[in-house]
């Protein structure tokens, strides 16, 4: 009963962070930063900027909650991290997929809605002070230092390697 109630808790903290911050930087804020005039992409355009966010959404949402929730017992946010460090999953491929799905989540609507704008907020978000110790796993680190300096080494920040 327990590991149930900890992943329900888990579960929420993440749907509540998720909200909040993703939510408003590859969602609110984009969205908001579109151009008010001219036309968004139409057609076989539309369509593929709208599968770049939904593959955006999907990569978030399965390594967020099935990753760090239910997996690693903790969420995303630097207040509630993981209790143990997640590899399994996008995590055996990249360090940092939720980025990457963030990122594509900003991408896909800067094409849709022919934003220059939103782009911009993306790069800007990405080098912020703030989420620079996101961004290095500063926290794990220090928790399970030996383990995560393993992980480190042999799995590449952004993007994935051929291991054959």
């Amino acid at each position: 009963m327990s590991v149930v109630r900890g992943s329900i808790s888990a579960l929420a903290k993440t749907l509540v962070f998720t909200v909040f911050i993703p939510g408003t930087v590859a969602g609110y804020i984009p969205w908001r930063l579109r151009p008010t005039a001219g036309a968004a992409t139409m057609g076989a355009e539309e369509w593929a900027a709208i599968g770049v966010i939904t593959l955006g959404v999907a990569i978030y949402l399965y390594t967020a909650f099935w990753g760090f929730a239910l997996i690693g017992g903790g969420t995303p946010a630097p207040i509630a991290p993981t209790k143990i460090l997640v590899v399994r999953g996008l995590h055996h491929f990249v360090r940092n997929p939720m980025y990457i799905g963030v990122g594509l989540v900003i991408a896909g609507q800067a094409w849709l809605f022919h934003s220059g704008t939103s782009p911009l907020f993306g790069v800007r978000t990405g080098h912020s002070p703030p989420l620079r110790g996101l961004l290095r796993g500063t926290d794990l680190t220090q928790a399970i230092r030996e383990e995560y300096d393993r992980y480190r080494a042999s799995v590449p920040r952004w993007i994935p390697r051929n291991k054959g």
